[in-house]
């Protein structure tokens, strides 16, 4: 069932896309982290925005 409602989309998008993903552990982190809270490296990225992408 696909989300229609744009308010509910911006909703969905920023809780599921808005993290930073450890390059050494692969470990998600809130948006704010500076390390990871997993292995504490300092390498973190943003994770990478598809939403609604099909192949």
């Amino acid at each position: 069932m696909p989300i229609t409602d744009p308010v509910l989309l911006k909703i969905v998008e920023n809780r599921l896309l808005n993290k930073l993903v450890c390059r050494k552990c692969g470990a998600r982190n809130p948006p704010g982290a500076v390390k990871c809270r997993r292995c504490r490296s300092r390498n973190l990225r943003p994770k990478k925005k598809r939403i609604g992408v099909k192949k």
